[in-house]
């Protein structure tokens, strides 16, 4: 009897449940369309009333914490995570994101054990770097957490709200941040109202409360985010990114957008070419020359994984181009953005994929000795939670976002002071002037030229466009050799030495918080002309013979370098002689000459169809071999006895070819968010 109840109650319990695990898919349905939009909040609500209902709970709490992650929002993830995991749900992204949500709820261990385990099984390539990568971020974090600090915090209460407040930048009195305690519409992916730009009067971290207000709706879109914003050095420009309106699906729908400060008003922001519908671009910032744009990206081709931080160049029209990715010493698979350059050159960025303490830290890059190492800023800067946004308005003090544990709600703005005894810092800049000449030797500027600084190592650093006045500026670094080279269409490109060894001015001398220094070069670039000679210096060869000797092949490999960076021109080498010997003599010996540094160069790497070996003997003298009354000039003898060589084709396409490959990323030593990324700013 008992086992027939028992029989009954199970039909019943199947017959009563039935609808509801009909109804558990209709909902996981209906919250999966809302996910794909990217509105997570709604699909929050409907997975959890799916969850209410039975049904797969593995995939209902695996969607929850997808939406509470890819909306920022990752520590209230962490249980959601862990039910499906416990419901044996076949994702990998569940065990690796379950190990961010734990390192965000300041559980380290169980987070590297997490990490650990997944690596063992893991498939997923993608998957696979990010663990591996956070792995071992989790087992250098002693090195974080017991790192001296200089640094003391303080909350901006005067300018925080429940809502959001977060990347402050000041500007000519002002300080400029965004928000979203408009209380406007909500905006579907955080539950929060949209995101728009506002300001504030201050001197320093001293806010006036009374003077907040929101930009007009020329820069502000309704149920738009609008954020992120820099500035130009003289606060005329202004840069901001814009997005998330809802209106274009299928697209990542962040751009960046340019104004100008004209007749006491923002004029119409445009957007700027280097975003497009496919890329999220956001959190710009500029260098301190403002040619450079610094911004932080996702879904471009050259990503290293999540989000990465690019640089884009101003050219001489005063368009942003030449975009580059910064490279795998500040990118890494997790989220890099946010970032900022201060006055002695350093890269401030928060990063998710470098060895820190929760979700966003915040790290310092800096160049030294031709390498770039990153630094976390440790506590009480960093904490478990999101840490990003720094803004430095002097040596040692700045601004910062963290929606950290104490703070008023959401994102809150953090004012900073660094009490670090050895802050004083020396800039040092090579300042230059690209010009040409004419037949006559006299100089004139030449303006639109590109320059770039390379490494010691060969590694493009910089690179500009010259101004209407030829000038240019890169920042140098104690103890580095560089090599500039010039370039411009119908001219030769151009290399110059220089070097920073023996030239740094040592700390005892430091008086300022900020001394800067600069040098000064010049860049000459010639013509490019067919059947132009050019005479190639201090090629000597011992008597009565062609062999390559020690001093001949450093000047050789000048030329080499110039057919490398001129890869468009075919040369006639050259050689002559003076009028001692016979002239069949004089013109075999010249052959044998121009040969041999035509083999030389071929062996360097040359293709041997671009020269040509000519020996002209004592046939084209420069100069007297012997003065008017019959003595012999050895002045004139010497000159007589050159090399040189003459540019006998052009074939621009080769040289267009070499400019599209010269067009790759930063590695290393290059520097002076996941899937349905749309949160916006």
């Amino acid at each position: 009897m008992m086992n027939r109840v028992f029989f009954l109650c199970v039909i019943l319990s199947l017959i009563v449940s039935l609808p509801l695990i009909g109804q558990s898919k209709k909902s996981l349905k209906k919250g999966n369309k809302k996910y794909k939009r990217g509105e997570y909040e709604l699909a929050i609500a409907i997975y959890e009333k799916a969850l209410d209902k039975g049904g797969d709970t593995g995939a209902s709490n695996f969607q929850i914490a997808e939406s509470y992650r890819l909306s920022h929002r990752i520590k209230k993830a962490l249980p959601y995570y862990k039910a499906a995991i416990d419901q044996n749900y076949d994702d990998e992204r569940a065990r690796v994101f379950y190990a961010f949500a734990l390192k965000a709820n300041e559980k380290y261990e169980e987070a590297e054990q997490v990490l650990s385990n997944y690596l063992d099984v893991g498939e997923v390539d993608s998957l696979r770097a990010l663990a591996e990568n956070e792995y071992n971020n989790l087992r250098n974090l002693s090195e974080i957490k017991e790192k001296n600090s200089y640094y003391r915090v303080k909350n901006l209460a005067d300018i925080n709200t429940p809502d959001a407040e977060y990347s402050p930048i000041y500007n000519n009195g002002e300080l400029y941040f965004t928000s979203s305690r408009g209380g406007g519409k909500m905006y579907k992916a955080t539950g929060t109202s949209f995101t728009d730009i506002y300001k504030v009067k201050t001197k320093g971290a001293r806010v006036d409360v009374n003077t907040v207000e929101m930009l007009n709706n020329l820069i502000n879109t309704p149920k738009v985010n609008d954020g992120c914003v820099t500035f130009s050095r003289d606060g005329r420009t202004m840069i901001f990114a814009k997005g998330n309106s809802g209106r274009k699906r299928g697209t990542s729908e962040v751009n960046l957008y340019s104004t100008r400060y004209r007749k006491g008003e923002w004029a119409e922001p445009k957007m700027l070419r280097i975003s497009t519908p496919n890329t999220w671009d956001s959190t710009p910032a500029f260098s301190r020359d403002g040619r450079t744009l610094y911004f932080a990206s996702y879904n471009r081709e050259d990503s290293y994984g999540g989000v990465d931080i690019y640089q884009a160049k101003l050219d001489g029209r005063g368009r942003w181009g030449n975009v580059r990715n910064m490279g795998p010493a500040i990118n890494t698979p997790g989220n890099e953005m946010f970032p900022f350059v201060a006055d002695d050159g350093k890269l401030y960025f928060a990063s998710s994929g470098h060895p820190g303490l929760g979700g966003l830290d915040l790290f310092v890059a800096e160049r030294k000795g031709g390498k770039i190492t990153v630094v976390n800023l440790g506590s009480p800067i960093n904490s478990a939670a999101d840490d990003f946004g720094l803004y430095l308005y002097s040596q040692d003090k700045g601004f910062f976002s963290s929606n950290r544990v104490g703070g008023k709600g959401d994102d809150d703005i953090y004012t900073f002071v660094n009490n670090d005894p050895n802050l004083k810092v020396v800039n040092y800049f090579l300042a230059g002037t690209t010009v040409t000449t004419d037949g006559q030797g006299n100089e004139s500027i030449l303006a639109n030229t590109k320059v770039k600084l390379i490494g010691a190592n060969g590694d493009l650093i910089e690179e500009t466009t010259t101004s209407t006045a030829g000038t240019f500026q890169f920042r140098v670094y104690e103890g580095e050799n560089y090599t500039l080279v010039g370039e411009k269409e119908d001219y030769f490109t151009t290399r110059g030495e220089f070097t920073m060894i023996g030239k740094s001015i040592p700390q005892e001398e430091l008086v300022k918080m900020v001394t800067n220094k600069t040098f000064e070069t010049k860049l000459t670039l010639e013509t490019l002309e067919l059947e132009k000679i050019i005479v190639l210096e201090n090629i000597f060869y011992d008597l009565d013979k062609w062999d390559i000797r020690e001093d001949a092949a450093l000047e050789l490999d000048k030329l080499v370098n110039v057919l490398n960076d001129n890869p468009e021109i075919s040369i006639e080498l050259s050689s002559h002689t003076d009028s001692i010997g016979s002239d069949d003599y004089n013109i075999r010996l010249s052959q044998r000459r121009a040969q041999s540094a035509v083999d030389y160069i071929v062996n360097t790497g040359i293709e041997r169809n671009r020269l040509v070996a000519k020996g002209y003997g004592e046939s084209r003298p420069i100069a007297r071999n012997t003065n008017p009354d019959g003595t012999d000039n050895p002045e004139g003898r010497q000159k007589n006895r050159r090399t040189e060589f003459k540019i006998i084709s052009i074939n621009k396409a080769k040289k267009l070819n070499k400019d599209k490959k010269d067009d790759g990323i930063l590695d290393e030593d290059d520097i002076d968010f996941d899937e349905d990324l749309d949160e916006g700013n």
